[in-house]
């Protein structure tokens, strides 16, 4: 029987969603998630109770995912 390492560094492909999520158990401190349902319809959850600190998590990110783009 095989060991399954996962890969840990950067990639360009598209990574499975329940193996990310499951990795980052006891990991957060909490968090914003955006995606697309399996019906393809938009999707937004946090664990911050207030939009703002949600809202200003996801811009200060944008900017970071911006500015690694350069």
């Amino acid at each position: 029987m095989s060991k399954v390492i996962q890969f840990s560094g950067i990639t360009r492909l598209d990574l499975e969603p329940d193996v990310v999520l499951e990795n980052l158990k006891g990991k957060l401190e909490g968090f914003v998630i955006v995606g697309y349902g399996i019906d393809d319809s938009e999707f937004f959850a946090s664990t911050y109770a207030d939009s703002g600190v949600a809202l200003w998590l996801l811009e200060r990110l944008k900017k970071q995912l911006l500015e690694d783009q350069e």
